[in-house]
């Protein structure tokens, strides 16, 4: 059922320290800072109810977290675009209804939120804190994507089993296309030819040729694999994949485009992320309320880091 959410940015005054993890917790509200050298929790930061999809930006100052409030199916007073500095709210921006995961230019300049229970996309100009567009797209969108040059933004929606793609130049909804049932998150490869959907339902990736915004090819997942989060290596020969449900890691070589290998962790794995380097996986697992720690050169877990209640996004300072 949607929820009304706001997006929060933790603001701090100098760039933030290289080789952190910032996880959030969606039962505990809060967000785990985590230093990846010793693979130890060294903060909490409080933030409010349900954080989910979070990012940091290019530079290191800021932090953007996904927040929900608990008025559900209506709009509330937490769906906005919360300034957090000093362990506080300090400034609402509007970031429209209901915003679940979001993503960020390149250049930092703006911010593209799925709004779920209005079936739109939101782009903010986070330099005036103000919604320059609002965009139809499908129906109860949630995964939010941009390619690396900035160019194209995906939307997927589990309801209506599309993407919806976003011209970011001339702000509009270019090309709608079908994948499995419940697509959950995509992913652009490095070279940004390719986008991987993952569909929780469907057990399968579309992956999607970027040039035409139409699927290429479908891999089936075996079971019990419930597809949600994905990420892609850094040299885009492989494609990292959460199964939900299904309590382990896919591991598909993108050039072959097969299935090459299984990783189990912890309980209901929502997203995961590659260190910088490519040297670490970090799994977030929403139910054992941990995260695993993979390498992925011997694709065994290493570590398993205890965090909040609910962990669900992951995000790395530069």
């Amino acid at each position: 059922m949607a929820r009304a959410r706001v997006l929060a940015l933790l603001l701090f005054a100098t760039p933030l320290l290289g080789g952190s993890l910032f996880v959030s917790n969606e039962r505990s509200g809060e967000i785990t800072v985590v230093d990846t050298a010793t693979d130890r929790v060294v903060q909490r930061i409080k933030v409010g109810s349900q954080p989910r999809g979070i990012h940091v930006s290019a530079d290191g100052k800021t932090v953007l977290v996904a927040l929900s409030d608990l008025t559900r199916d209506v709009r509330g007073g937490g769906d906005a675009i919360a300034v957090i500095a000093d362990g506080r709210i300090v400034r609402r921006l509007d970031g429209g209804t209901d915003p679940e995961q979001f993503a960020l230019s390149p250049d930092g300049r703006f911010l593209y939120a799925a709004n779920e229970d209005a079936g739109t996309a939101t782009i903010m100009d986070l330099a005036t804190g103000k919604p320059v567009a609002t965009l139809v797209v499908g129906i109860e969108p949630e995964g939010v994507a941009i390619s690396p040059d900035g160019r194209w933004v995906y939307v997927t929606a589990e309801t209506s089993n599309t993407v919806s793609v976003i011209d970011t130049r001339v702000r509009r909804v270019v090309a709608t296309f079908l994948v499995d049932a419940r697509p959950r998150a995509a992913a652009f490869s490095p070279d940004g030819r390719w986008a991987w959907v993952t569909s929780e339902i469907g057990g399968s990736i579309s992956i999607v040729d970027v040039s035409t915004h139409t699927v290429d090819d479908v891999i089936d997942l075996p079971p019990p694999a419930k597809p949600v989060g994905i990420v892609i290596s850094h040299d885009g020969k492989t494609a990292f994949v959460a199964n939900g449900h299904g309590n382990s890691i896919t591991i598909v070589d993108t050039k072959k485009r097969a299935v090459v290998g299984t990783i189990g962790v912890g309980k209901r794995p929502w997203n995961l992320a590659l260190t910088p380097d490519g040297r670490k996986l970090y799994v977030a697992n929403g139910v054992s309320d941990d995260v695993s720690v993979i390498d992925p050169r011997t694709r065994k877990v290493v570590a398993t880091i205890h965090v909040g209640g609910g962990p669900w996004g992951l995000a790395f300072a530069p």
